[in-house]
């Protein structure tokens, strides 16, 4: 196992907050809210323990979700609900062509190294099956509430940091469609998702179509 895998096991085993966030299942619900209808195959990347795809699953009854994560611990502690654990990493995803409708996401792309996220988005493609849609959350660098306190997304496990209108392009550039942006995280229970400045909102959700 080289350097970098080894410091993304580590570094993963590491956050408690992937066993502890408490916007989890309210970002789970969000993701089931944009998923198409229908029982659908869906990938849970960085499931951890797979407290959100619990909730998924009980909004989105006949769901059948598999968990992704490079923690292998906690693939053991999946829910039932779970039709599997897979344990890898994105750059490698160890299952086949267009094998899900559906990938979710979570507060995951900005804990990549800078040199891993075109090779996340290209393996995102490929295991999706046409007509797809992935969906993913993460920390919004024009965040006024962060831009007022003089934060950063950067920090010890945030090794990238993506404006929204640049991940839309780049995931076009991946052969994404119909790509979509909308507000998430707290801010959410207050304003929704939908608030015109996409700048309140502390993260935000992107939905894109393999189309």
């Amino acid at each position: 196992m080289d350097t970098k895998n080894q410091k993304y096991r580590q570094g993963n085993a590491e956050q408690a907050i992937a066993l502890e966030d408490s916007f989890s299942l309210e970002r789970y619900r969000q993701f089931a809210a944009h998923l198409p209808q229908g029982s659908l195959k869906i990938l849970d990347v960085g499931c951890a323990e797979g407290r959100g795809g619990e909730e998924l699953c009980r909004v989105r009854a006949g769901t059948e979700l598999f968990g992704l994560d490079c923690v292998g611990d906690r693939l053991a502690k999946l829910p039932a609900c779970y039709a599997g654990g897979i344990e890898g990493l994105t750059l490698e995803i160890p299952a086949d062509d267009l094998a899900f409708d559906g990938i979710i996401a979570g507060e995951f792309l900005e804990h990549l190294y800078p040199s891993d996220v075109d090779p996340t988005l290209c393996e995102f493609q490929r295991v999706l099956r046409i007509g797809g849609t992935l969906l993913m959350t993460t920390p919004n660098p024009h965040s006024l509430k962060m831009r007022m306190k003089g934060g950063s997304v950067f920090g010890v496990a945030h090794l990238t940091q993506h404006f929204p209108s640049l991940l839309k392009k780049r995931l076009m550039l991946h052969g994404f469609s119909k790509v979509r942006l909308y507000g998430s995280g707290k801010a959410t229970r207050y304003l929704g998702q939908y608030f015109p400045l996409l700048s309140a909102y502390g993260s935000y959700l992107v939905v894109a179509r393999k189309c």
